[in-house]
């Protein structure tokens, strides 16, 4: 297994809880650190309250000196190595983190772990575009590929799965970061819905789809009128930029309305990020109510696709997006 995210994101975090629970639960566990002590991981690990697992810790960035060590009479029945990028194997030359040692280092883990059926988890950094760094060969190789995404100034974190061998790609899970570290969030919709004021205009709730599973977010928008021959803006935070000046012009060509002289800002609410074309309809009405002033029944969630022609067009599993509005006390909504 791969998983990559951003630098703080809590990758480090999380694995370590996951080997605790292993180590807990009668399991041969090993924790290699390339990029901390092994005293630095230890303190961690106290913090987050988990100082009596059983994990084996060790500070190391050499292969060769890791699978020797592990090679005995009990190979572990997980090993989480962190970072690939600080590993070095004696097989070529190159400084770490260079595709080549990237490489090399990658296979002979992964060949240990095949031949002494361990689980090996790997963690990959990534690039300023959010895309794992070092060879795409290395993505091939492994049989899963998790991506741990959030933002640092929020609490939630997603982990998603974005190649699976033995599973679907369409399930993530949610947690939040804690002081005593990450937790589940078994309701996510409560998480990124905030307290709504029933007198703000340009706020609407939106049903998402992470894989089959409903996430109710606030999506919110502001419309500010400028003068005569000023610049209007448009700003986007968790959505796309282009679909955003698509519903615009929408807007203006099918249902007359000017956005032309008034800056638009759209905001996720939560650091929430939707890629869900089923966030249309609910994006055009936030941009409606903010235009008119007029705010949205806080008891009513929209969702649908809409087309360049200004149709609506309807979305899938509807019901299931329905079902999870009723449960949190929605009683009306806007569909096609």
């Amino acid at each position: 297994t791969l998983i990559g995210g951003d630098p703080g994101i809590g990758k480090s975090t999380l694995l370590l809880q996951a080997a605790a629970k292993m180590a807990l639960a009668g399991k041969r566990v090993a924790y290699v650190s390339g990029e901390e002590a092994a005293d630095q991981v230890r303190l961690r690990a106290r913090r987050l309250g988990l100082g009596n697992a059983p994990v084996q810790l060790a500070a190391a960035t050499s292969v060769r000196d890791i699978l020797t060590t592990l090679g005995g009479a009990s190979p572990p029945d997980l090993l989480v190595i962190d970072s690939i990028q600080t590993m070095h194997s004696d097989l070529i030359e190159g400084a770490p983190g260079t595709v080549s040692q990237v490489r090399a280092s990658s296979q002979e883990l992964i060949r240990f772990a095949k031949e002494r059926g361990t689980a090996l988890v790997l963690v990959g950094h990534v690039t300023k575009d959010g895309s794992l760094a070092g060879p795409r060969v290395l993505e091939h190789m492994v049989d899963t590929v998790l991506a741990f995404e959030g933002e640092r100034s929020h609490q939630y974190r997603i982990l998603r799965a974005v190649k699976n061998r033995f599973g679907g790609t369409d399930e993530i899970g949610v947690f939040a970061m804690q002081t005593e570290g990450l937790t589940e969030v078994g309701n996510p919709s409560s998480l990124f819905l905030t307290s709504r004021d029933e007198s703000v205009s340009g706020t609407v709730v939106f049903p998402a789809l992470e894989g089959t599973r409903p996430v109710l977010v606030e999506i919110q928008a502001l419309v500010v009128r400028l003068a005569s021959g000023a610049t209007p803006r448009r700003a986007v935070v968790g959505w796309d930029s282009g679909r955003l000046a698509m519903i615009l012009a929408v807007l203006e060509a099918r249902c007359g309305l000017s956005f032309a002289t008034s800056e638009v800002y759209l905001n996720i609410a939560g650091g929430y990020r939707v890629q869900d074309p089923a966030a249309d309809m609910a994006v055009a009405a936030a941009l409606i109510s903010a235009l008119s002033e007029r705010p949205v029944p806080t008891d009513m969630v929209t969702f649908g696709e809409i087309a360049l022609s200004g149709e609506v067009r309807p979305v899938a599993h509807g019901a299931l997006r329905l079902k999870e509005a009723g449960k949190l006390g929605f009683t009306r909504a806007l569909v096609p």
